[in-house]
């Protein structure tokens, strides 16, 4: 990678992403592309150049593809899965329409380009305990649809044109610096917050609910490290499941206590996120990624539970 595209860049993960980035490649090399009210502010503005680059609209995508000479593409647009239940249409058009004007940009100019895929892909008639790497897909939810249709439009870039594109299949991602964008994993993001402010956490998900959940930095480093892997040890492309730590709602509560033994949780169940939920992964079977680009984990789940709690607070400003 010399010249990176980030389209998404203002979002959840895009945020982080580009910072990310930046922070690895020299000064001007990562473009933090954004849609007209989702501009960059702050840092994220001041440390690299921004283009506007709607992915509904492939010119858009191209005249920042030359004007930077961008080689690699990080496609990030997309709507989370609670809000893609209510937008169906609007997650079609970002999800599948948005990345096909992608891939045919990157054909026509030569770009790798990295989309994630989703524990999402996934539906209930996947084996649910350490899914395989290769297993059926058939989710029952627009988000879920868009990602498994997404890795094989990927897929079929990479044997028909030479496309090189490359994806891992995200868990729930936790992060205390981008706020929560509608996502059935935000609530391990939002009892956080919760128990830092000093607030009863209510809980939208049953107790026994198991989710692959990632801390951000080790998804971050995956997303990084993906695309800069040696092709010929790939034998998957799109995607990748990676995996860290899996907890249901008690058990992040009980470690969570460890640290604040004053914080409450009560349960008021939301039907939609239940069934999403339901119908993805207990826990993913990495084995591939570690074996075919030697992907590790650095956090679980007291580790991560310490960090955030402690940048929570320096975030709030709360100083007990």
């Amino acid at each position: 990678m010399k010249n990176i595209l980030v389209i998404g860049s203002t979002g959840q993960i895009g945020s982080e992403l580009t910072m990310k980035l930046r922070g690895l490649y020299p000064e001007g090399n990562v473009v933090a592309g954004y849609i007209p009210g989702a501009e960059p502010k702050g840092q994220l503005l001041e440390s690299g150049p921004s283009a506007v680059v709607d992915i509904t609209d492939s010119r858009q995508i191209a005249d920042a593809v030359e004007r930077y000479d961008v080689d690699t593409i990080y496609n990030l647009a997309a709507l989370l899965s609670a809000v893609a239940e209510a937008k169906p249409q609007l997650a079609w058009k970002i999800g599948l329409g948005g990345l096909f004007n992608t891939l045919e940009v990157a054909r026509e100019k030569g770009c790798a380009v990295f989309t994630p895929s989703s524990i999402g892909s996934f539906g209930l008639s996947t084996p649910h305990t350490k899914t395989p790497q290769d297993t059926i897909q058939r989710p029952d939810t627009m988000y879920g649809v868009t990602k498994v249709s997404g890795e094989l439009l990927s897929d079929y870039y990479a044997k028909r044109f030479g496309v090189d594109t490359r994806s891992v299949r995200f868990p729930g991602l936790i992060s205390y610096v981008a706020p929560p964008g509608g996502g059935t994993t935000d609530y391990a993001v939002d009892i956080y917050y919760a128990a830092v402010k000093g607030e009863t956490f209510k809980c939208p998900l049953k107790p026994g609910t198991l989710m692959d959940m990632m801390y951000m930095p080790d998804a971050l480093r995956a997303a990084v490290e993906i695309m800069e892997a040696d092709p010929a040890r790939l034998k998957h492309r799109n995607s990748f499941n990676i995996a860290s730590m899996s907890f249901d709602p008690e058990e992040i509560f009980t470690k969570i206590k460890e640290y604040v033994p004053e914080f409450k949780m009560v349960y008021e169940l939301d039907p939609l996120r239940q069934h999403i939920a339901d119908s993805w992964p207990d826990s993913l079977d990495d084995t591939c990624a570690r074996e075919e680009w030697d992907w590790k984990p650095e956090y679980d789940l007291d580790a991560m539970t310490r960090d955030m709690l402690k940048n929570l607070k320096i975030k709030l400003e709360v100083n007990n």
